[in-house]
């Protein structure tokens, strides 16, 4: 996985998934919640800005083990 994650390589990742799975974005291993995600993405000066939609909940531990935020 790249350092900087392309809208390519973002695609393949979603591409077998459920398009009905909810999208939660993990943020802060130090403060673990989850966010939702907004529904428009942004595109200006050559990146696209996926739009934070707000606090769900804390990250359940299976996902903090996952990213070895635990």
């Amino acid at each position: 996985m790249p350092q900087h994650l392309t809208v390519g390589h973002l695609l393949r990742q979603l591409q077998d998934l459920d398009p009905m799975l909810p999208i939660r974005l993990a943020v802060n291993p130090d403060w673990p919640f989850a966010h939702c995600v907004a529904t428009e993405v942004v595109v200006r000066d050559g990146k696209a800005f996926i739009v934070d939609d707000g606090q769900e909940d804390y990250l359940p531990p299976s996902v903090r083990n996952a990213l070895s935020w635990s």
